[in-house]
């Protein structure tokens, strides 16, 4: 190689090498969208506070009588929330319906009980249960058509829709059917009276 074009070299090299990053600016952009993120989920919160209030109609969740009887079915499994009955989307947050999490079903003579670890648990009485399907999403949760157990209930003047995720999905068929047949029996019952 020539002597100029190792010069030309070395002075591409060093003309590269003399771009400094500004850190003013760059902290700056970090700082804002930092602030950014930190408004948008205050925004998230407040709405979902918001929603709560506006619900905040709905008569407290029963709890379980003490000595129900021998269960019919039991699962574990995901609570994943529930919804206005046929509205998928309408999430019910008030008396922390709208946080997920685990669960215990207990299905019994007397009715649906449902257990939740590190959420409020609540006891739907059998005649408040409407009826049950196989069905693929529920707000903010969406499965494969029929991997989710949801559940009908009447709780105060209101339809509620609950959607469960058995650990083991084979589950939900015998589900559906037994609170159908329930469901069928109580109101043939409340019809002969």
């Amino acid at each position: 190689m020539t002597p100029a074009v190792i010069q030309l070299a070395a002075e591409a090299a060093e003309r590269q090498s003399a771009e400094v990053t500004d850190w003013g600016a760059r902290i700056s952009w970090v700082v804002g969208l930092l602030v950014f993120i930190a408004f948008v989920y205050w925004l998230m919160r407040q709405g979902w506070k918001w929603r709560g209030a506006l619900q905040s109609d709905l008569p407290e969740l029963p709890a379980a009588p003490s000595g129900l009887p021998e269960h019919r079915l039991a699962l574990t499994g995901r609570y994943h929330g529930s919804t206005t009955a046929g509205q998928w989307l309408d999430r019910i947050v008030a008396h922390g319906l709208g946080l997920r999490s685990r669960v215990e079903l207990t299905l019994t003579e007397a009715g649906l009980d449902v257990v939740r670890p590190g959420a409020n648990d609540f006891f739907v009485p059998a005649a408040q249960l409407r009826g049950a399907r196989l069905d693929k999403g529920i707000a903010g949760k969406v499965l494969t058509e029929g991997g989710l157990l949801v559940v009908t209930w009447a709780h105060g003047d209101k339809l509620i829709d609950s959607g469960f995720r058995s650990d083991r999905a084979a589950e939900h068929a015998a589900w559906v059917e037994a609170i159908n047949s329930m469901n069928s029996s109580i109101t043939t019952e409340g019809a002969e009276r």
